[in-house]
């Protein structure tokens, strides 16, 4: 089933592109800093998001990987 049409697989991979966002920042600031607006604005919103609510993101990270691995 496609990742847009199963919201566990959704939350999955938008997940993934906020921890891969803030990684690749921490990596290559000016990357992602030259992209703020437009559609690559989306990966700099990732970025932020992964870098200020970082306990947050990471315990909905665990919670997932929990659910795919005991759950499904």
């Amino acid at each position: 089933m496609c990742a847009i049409f199963n919201f566990q697989s959704l939350l999955t991979v938008i997940l993934l592109l906020i921890c891969t966002c803030a990684y690749i920042r921490s990596l290559t600031p000016s990357l992602l800093d030259r992209n703020k607006t437009g559609l690559l604005g989306i990966f700099w919103n990732c970025t932020q998001i992964g870098e200020r609510k970082s306990p947050y993101v990471a315990v909905c990270c665990i919670v997932m990987a929990f659910s795919i691995l005991f759950i499904q």
